[in-house]
């Protein structure tokens, strides 16, 4: 789809890039000739992505450990990218947490752990980030993984809709705060992706999941490498006058709506 080249010499930091969406953007990334860090708090999950990725021939690439929730740990990693490969292009910050609860059960616990690391983690990455974002020769940029049900509202998952929600307002407020400084910030809202823990944990674990699909447009699941081609576009030079935009890739969910039964 994409110019093998399309991203040659950037340098691109994924959170979550261990596994499901995040780790689809990692290997896209790399395929169009990145510089690509994974970081997720699971040692073991970034060793073995580490190392199958490396067989397949991509050597410019390299796990780093962090919770999102640690500022400290971040701007470790962020260091630690940067000492790597020299310089940082790209952050995606797509780290997440997610579980099905109704609010009226929900403790202050729960509520502030998916608000730590989806809200908080976000905003980490992006203060972390800010002076190499600034420093890159092709302009920085930023991409927040969010939902369409930040906006509409999530029965059950309060937590996450209201942290998403808050990325949001962060992404188009530093679109427009660090715009002068060549640095773009955009978001991502993607349906349910098939294939992850997300749509097994929220969907198919409860049973839920041919009434999401019936929400859905196009009548099906998306695949986690739509979301990549996504991230890839907003990456690019091909974007490099988009910027404070949510680009949806949802299949349509966002436009249908089927009551609740």
């Amino acid at each position: 789809m994409f110019a093998s080249d399309l991203l040659r010499d950037r340098v691109a930091l994924v959170t979550g890039g261990g596994s499901g969406i995040g780790l689809s953007i990692v290997e896209q990334y790399l395929a169009l000739g990145a510089k690509v860090a994974m970081v997720s708090r699971n040692p073991e999950r970034l060793a073995e992505a580490t190392a199958a990725l490396k067989e397949r021939g991509f050597d410019n690439v390299m796990g780093v450990q962090a919770d999102v929730r640690n500022y400290e740990q971040v701007s470790e990693a962020v260091r630690a990218v940067v000492h790597r490969f020299g310089s940082l292009d790209i952050l995606v910050n797509n780290a997440a947490g997610n579980f099905f609860c109704p609010t009226a059960a929900m403790s202050s616990n729960a509520w502030k752990t998916v608000v730590d690391i989806d809200l908080n983690g976000t905003f980490h990455g992006c203060r972390a980030a800010y002076e190499h974002l600034d420093a890159s020769s092709a302009g920085g940029c930023i991409i927040n993984i969010i939902t369409m049900q930040a906006l509409s509202g999530w029965p059950g998952a309060a937590h996450a809709a209201a942290a998403k929600a808050g990325i949001l307002s962060l992404t188009r407020t530093l679109a427009v705060e660090w715009g002068p400084d060549n640095i773009r910030v955009n978001a991502i809202s993607p349906g349910p992706i098939g294939d992850t823990e997300g749509a097994r944990r929220i969907y198919e674990e409860r049973g839920r999941a041919e009434q999401e699909r019936s929400r859905v447009a196009l009548g099906r699941f998306g695949k986690k490498q739509e979301v990549a081609n996504a991230a890839a576009f907003l990456a690019s030079d091909l974007a490099s006058f988009v910027t404070g935009e949510n680009l949806i890739v949802d299949g349509g969910r966002w436009l249908k709506y089927v009551s609740e039964k």
